[in-house]
């Protein structure tokens, strides 16, 4: 019956509109691609999805994340993935489709909206993807030790990433949940004077000795307000390839890591519980 309702609304190309807890969601077809959706929150955009093809990533955040997703093991490899935020289950859904017997924990804490994307956009039901409606500090907190290979961080309330989301604390949380040698992703947001982003790089600095930063090189410049995406781990990361695959994306990113990375921080410290902020709201000319 649902299918046959996505059917009937992908004809009349209209969109699904519903109030979630995190305010009014929007499910709005694709024109040019058959059965894709780009859900809304607000009017702020937090994922697109294409049902015939999950490995397509249209956002550029997402295909940084898919990057990272794709080089963090050998092709092919199944995968212990943990996704804090879940929007649209995008990478959650990406992942099951390159990585087929991949195991995938989603901590949402919208269950309305976990509702609306099952209903009107369902999961493979072959996929091993586990759905919690919790907090995702608390989600992450039951995710046994030393499990996930990969922790996916893309956590938006009100557009903003939630405070105790960005201190070494929670980043204790996410080594804890990692195996050996695990990565940590994380998709980050803010705008001139960067204050937001180099702190993060710093709190991740103190928990992970590699770390790595894709971005458009006008948000690295605080030219404009954007995403970046930061990878960290115990091990080297893939920068080589990082570099040339952002650089070839659509919208080319730039890489930074090691000394240069550093440098970019400019002396921030890291962030903890007991003085967290919320990232920056981003300003409306962006979602216009």
């Amino acid at each position: 019956m649902a299918k046959s309702r996505n059917n009937r609304r992908e004809r009349d190309a209209d969109a699904v509109v519903e109030p979630v807890d995190g305010g009014l969601a929007q499910l709005v077809p694709d024109r040019d691609r058959a059965r894709a959706w780009t859900l809304l929150i607000d009017g702020a955009p937090q994922s697109h999805v294409d049902l015939e093809d999950p490995a397509f990533l249209s956002f550029e955040y997402q295909r940084r994340l898919g990057h990272v997703i794709d080089l963090v093991a050998p092709p092919g490899k199944p995968l212990h993935v943990v996704h804090l935020g879940g929007g649209a289950f995008t990478l959650a859904r990406y992942v099951a489709a390159t990585r087929p017997r991949s195991t995938q924990q989603v901590v949402e804490r919208d269950a309305a909206l976990v509702q609306l994307v099952r209903r009107e956009l369902p999961l493979d039901p072959g996929a091993r993807i586990r759905v919690r409606s919790v907090d995702a500090r608390e989600g992450l907190a039951k995710v046994p030790d030393g499990w996930a290979d990969l922790v996916l961080a893309d956590v938006f309330s009100g557009a903003r990433t939630p405070a105790h989301l960005t201190s070494t604390e929670f980043l204790d949380e996410v080594r804890r949940a990692l195996k050996p040698g695990g990565t940590y992703a994380a998709n980050l947001a803010d705008g001139p004077p960067l204050a937001h982003l180099r702190g993060q790089i710093a709190t991740a600095a103190a928990r992970f000795p590699e770390l790595a930063l894709v971005a458009d090189p006008t948000v690295l410049r605080g030219k404009r307000f954007g995403n970046a995406v930061l990878a960290a781990s115990d091990l080297p990361l893939p920068t080589a390839e990082l570099t040339r695959r952002a650089a070839s994306d659509p919208h080319p990113g730039r890489v930074e890591h090691g000394r240069a990375l550093t440098d970019f921080t400019g002396g921030a410290v890291p962030v903890v519980d007991a003085s967290a902020v919320a990232s920056p709201a981003p300003p409306p000319s962006v979602f216009r």
